[in-house]
């Protein structure tokens, strides 16, 4: 799974991208064997219909791709990306009259569609490669693909192989890969360290609940990440039933994803300072496990009431949004599996996210158009902040009623990061339930992609 482009030169196969208004115009320049073959194949330029064609010798002479009319294309992405797994072997150029977005887009579909999780079992390769077409930065793209990969085999990977101990391998590693230095607070270490919520969450797991604090660059703005790191969610004592737990190894897709984006913000050399902090837990159940109706102090002072151990996610990235808070960075960014509200609301493709600055959302919304890394923005409404006060203590953290969950979730969160607006909550599902072009199903991330092209503007950089 080499997630690269193919050497171009020129026995490279042309492979023609052909929208539905174009295809009269291409028939009519093709000569009379080839035109008679695509149409007695019944190709209309539909969005979707590959189509090899061979010279008289069996040889591969050309490809034809249909790219069908923008209405068609708007109701998905990555379309080209299809083409990887159903063209036959070989190295394509693209003959195109795609724009700079479309085409960087169609490239890193490309790339996407050779992404295979085969750790447990193997599977095919693409053997149909794509040269890096001319005015795509093929480094640039390569690198995004590689921390895409890093996020899905993350999520994929089952608890058994992906518990706290595990990803603090993955991140130990991610850290040593760019010259990042790392600490780690585990157990009862994080008691010492004023940490206690991440211990509360953790601690009835034989794995040993941690946090891990990852720092690289030493000249820029400060951007944070924070990842929400459950590496399975039983639900505590407030137990899932068993159609709830099936995905439940991808509670720490938070963490995959700010993993990922980490590993592109380094490998692409971005001249800022990057923070990334993960709470990597477990919520399981025996005789230690928090219950119903127990009362946490948090790092900040905040009293929380436990209400439903399953919401047990907001409580581990509230201490570390209060740590990350205390040094005032330009830019923080959390994300998490956080709740099923978020996905009733918008469903698994789109990443709702909350932020109170308005140019921060403008920017970022223009970013993940660019890049079809779809976000949407959710507010952080007020009015509700009533209903994650419980009265016996200063913060519930599960609110009755089951109105606004995400939104909720927010703002419960919100009150840990302070004065700081330049925040940004990332509410994602990280899975993929059906595939679809450049996203099998599985483990998938959202956000990251519009998160790095905004950053620029974001950080001035």
């Amino acid at each position: 799974m080499a997630l690269t482009f193919a050497i171009t030169d020129a026995s490279a196969v042309p492979l023609h991208i052909i929208e539905t208004d174009a295809l009269e115009d291409f028939l009519a320049g093709l000569p009379a064997p080839q035109r008679a073959e695509l149409e007695g194949r019944g190709f209309t330029a539909a969005l979707g219909q590959h189509v090899a064609l061979y010279g008289p010798q069996g040889e591969l002479a050309l490809a034809v791709s249909g790219y069908g009319t923008e209405k068609t294309r708007a109701r998905g992405r990555f379309h080209l990306a299809a083409a990887a797994n159903n063209l036959p072997e070989g190295r394509y150029r693209l003959v195109h009259d795609l724009p700079p977005e479309a085409l960087e887009e169609a490239a890193l579909g490309w790339l996407l569609a050779g992404y295979r999780f085969d750790r447990y079992r193997k599977k095919k390769a693409a053997k149909a490669l794509l040269c890096c077409p001319e005015g795509v930065d093929a480094a640039r793209v390569e690198t995004i693909a590689r921390g895409e990969a890093l996020t899905r085999d993350l999520i994929n990977t089952p608890a058994s192989d992906m518990g706290p101990d595990q990803l603090e391998e993955a991140f130990v590693g991610l850290a040593d890969e760019f010259g990042a230095a790392v600490s780690i607070s585990a157990g009862e270490a994080l008691i010492n360290e004023n940490l206690p919520m991440i211990h509360a969450v953790g601690r009835a797991s034989d794995r040993a609940p941690r946090l891990l604090d990852m720092r690289w660059g030493d000249q820029g703005p400060l951007l944070t990440l924070v990842g929400k790191g459950v590496c399975f969610d039983t639900g505590g004592l407030n137990i899932k039933p068993g159609a709830s737990m099936g995905l439940m190894k991808k509670d720490m897709g938070g963490a995959a994803t700010v993993m990922g984006l980490a590993r592109m913000i380094m490998a692409l050399g971005l001249k800022l300072r990057l923070r990334v902090l993960v709470p990597a837990v477990e919520n399981s159940i025996s005789g230690p496990a928090m219950r119903p109706g127990d009362i946490l102090t948090s790092r900040k002072g905040l009293t929380v009431e436990i209400n439903n151990t399953d919401a047990e996610g907001r409580l581990v990235l509230a201490d570390a949004l209060t740590l990350a808070s205390e040094e005032a960075p330009d830019l923080l960014i959390s994300m998490a599996t956080l709740t099923g509200a978020a996905r009733v609301a918008v469903g698994p493709d789109l990443a709702p996210y909350f932020t109170g600055d308005d140019a921060l959302a403008a920017t970022l919304e223009a970013a993940a158009g660019k890049v079809r890394d779809p976000v949407w923005r959710l507010p952080f409404w007020e009015p509700y902040e009533k209903m994650i006060e419980p009265k016996i203590a200063d913060l519930d953290n599960a609110p009755k009623g089951g109105f606004a969950g995400s939104i909720t979730a927010a703002l419960f969160l919100r009150r840990f990061v302070g004065d700081n607006d330049r925040y940004a909550h990332f509410d994602i599902f990280g899975w993929q339930p059906a595939a679809a072009p450049a996203r099998p199903k599985g483990g998938v991330g959202q956000g990251a992609r519009a998160v790095l092209d905004a950053l620029p503007e974001l950080l001035a950089l």
